[in-house]
């Protein structure tokens, strides 16, 4: 019997992994699946080209990064267009989100220098007759492991502050768009032909464990939680550094005095583009209960108008085939439960493709809830007020980001989400901000890419310090004698005692 090709699933054939176009099955691309001994050499080669690219300096690499963030605006559309066609996404999203990367190239190549640089950081009366001196030295090679949802965006938010501070990079591209992958690699090479400071390696989840345990001086993965547990793991057997973002289930919090028009332009945006596939995509909604009708009534209205299809729609199919049942299920169990959906439902999954769904009344124990769908669907509830608002959106094991919509208290009711990042009348605004940092907590990960933080996430930090006179207070030597000890009580209780 034949097997029957699923549009978009990845295949593995005679060696080679096949990616297709989710919508029309078409096939994208096909490249070698990385053997151990392909990922052995490829880190070898990587620490070759890192000990080459950090002796450029923060000049030499700074100059070629902005090479490569010009090479990528200059051909956004043929990139835009490999985007849609490989992943689903629209061409018009596929725009933002390389803009977006482009952005981040630029801060990194342009602030690394600041950020990085050695500098001289005082020292105190105890230890006066020393100076001390920080600087930021690069691991040497780092592992990326990067996601099909953002096939640029994600891996760049590493590869580009990784490569800015100074290391190597060896990306493992996604199953689903391991062309997107390859294509950034070869355009870097085009500006940077010297040495493979990026490089490449594709295959199924195996090639990505075989990474996460080839000596790579730090790994950063975005995934699943199951998956970065698996990574983490890997890389706890040689005590590998790594740098986990785990995916969300972010709420939205609309506050009564908050701009209902705003808060619903934003909420379709930041829970149904990208069709809904997005990390941190708005999935649940808490609407205090004065506005919470007025709020519904917009929300619906504007998710109705989207389109979905294969061209020129707001809406592209889902990536993941297998997505298609989560989504089903989802949905399925939250009308068991009570749930209604006052848009979309029940036959909103037509592979591959799902239409908006919003549902209301569904329990806060329902998947749909608890479980993140990864898909254009909204749980909208209705809460007595901002206390019980934070209190659900916080109550479930992950924390990326969030969002709020009012004017009096909209900024301390984000301060109070248990989330890395937070939104304040606006969706997702935080990962196009290159000088923020980006990560999540509990379920969803921790480090940081993006901003300064991101940078420092791709170095070891490196104290020096460095005699300048004699000890007035000798402490750290044995040639100290009993006055020298008492000399160190009396200056401890004068200074710290009171």
């Amino acid at each position: 019997m034949t097997a029957v090709r699923v549009p978009g699933l990845p295949r593995i054939e005679d060696g080679r992994l096949v990616s297709t176009s989710p919508a029309t099955g078409v096939e994208v691309g096909r490249f070698p699946v990385a053997t151990p001994a392909d990922v052995r050499d490829a880190v070898e080669a990587a620490r070759t080209a890192g000990q080459w690219w950090t002796g450029l300096g923060c000049t030499g690499r700074r100059e070629r990064l902005l090479r490569w963030r010009a090479l990528l605006a200059q051909r956004i559309e043929e990139l835009a267009e490999l985007i849609h066609t490989e992943g689903g996404k629209p061409v018009a999203d596929a725009v933002v989100e390389i803009l977006t990367a482009i952005e981040h190239i630029d801060w990194a190549a342009r602030n690394a220098r600041r950020v990085l640089g050695p500098r001289r950081v005082r020292s105190r009366l105890i230890l006066a007759e020393f100076t001390g001196h920080l600087e930021y030295q690069p691991y040497g090679v780092v592992g990326v492991i990067g996601p099909w949802n953002y096939p640029v965006l994600t891996p760049v938010g590493s590869a580009a502050y990784a490569m800015a501070a100074g290391n190597a990079v060896v990306l493992k591209p996604s199953e689903y768009t391991p062309t997107v992958g390859q294509w950034l690699v070869d355009s870097l090479a085009e500006v940077v032909p010297e040495q493979p400071v990026l490089t490449a390696l594709h295959g199924l989840g195996e090639v990505g464990a075989q990474l996460c345990r080839s000596g790579v001086d730090k790994v950063a993965f975005t995934g699943s939680p199951a998956t970065a547990r698996k990574v983490m793991a890997a890389c706890a057997e040689s005590l590998t550094p790594v740098l986990l973002e785990a995916g969300g289930k972010d709420a939205m919090i609309v506050d009564t005095d908050a701009d209902l028009d705003a808060a619903a332009e934003a909420c379709v945006w930041g829970g149904l583009t990208n069709a809904g596939q997005s990390c941190i995509g708005i999935e649940r909604v808490y609407v205090v209960e004065p506005v919470f009708d007025a709020f519904l009534d917009r929300l619906v209205e504007r998710a109705g108008r989207l389109t979905v299809g294969p061209h020129d729609a707001d809406l592209g199919p889902i990536t993941m085939p297998g997505q298609l049942d989560v989504i089903r299920r989802h949905i399925d169990d939250a009308l068991a439960r009570g749930g209604r959906a006052v848009l979309g439902g029940a036959d909103a999954v037509t592979p591959p493709y799902v239409r908006p769904t919003v549902l209301v009344d569904v329990p806060e124990d329902a998947a749909a809830v608890r479980e993140e769908t990864f898909g254009p669907t909204l749980t909208v509830s209705r809460v007595r007020d901002a206390d019980e608002a934070v209190a659900r959106a916080n109550a479930l094991p992950y924390g990326l980001g969030g969002a709020v919509f009012g004017k009096r208290r909209a900024v301390a009711i984000a301060r109070r989400l248990r989330s890395g990042m937070a939104s304040v009348n606006s969706a997702l605004t935080f990962a196009g901000m290159s000088t923020l940092p980006f990560g999540g907590v509990g379920d969803s990960g921790f480090g940081r890419i993006h901003g300064e933080d991101g940078l420092r996430e791709f170095a070891r930090s490196k104290s020096i310090t460095r005699r300048r006179a004699r000890s007035l207070l000798p402490s750290m030597t044995f040639d100290r004698n009993s006055a020298d000890v008492a000399r160190l009580v009396k200056v401890a209780k004068t200074l710290y005692g009171r």
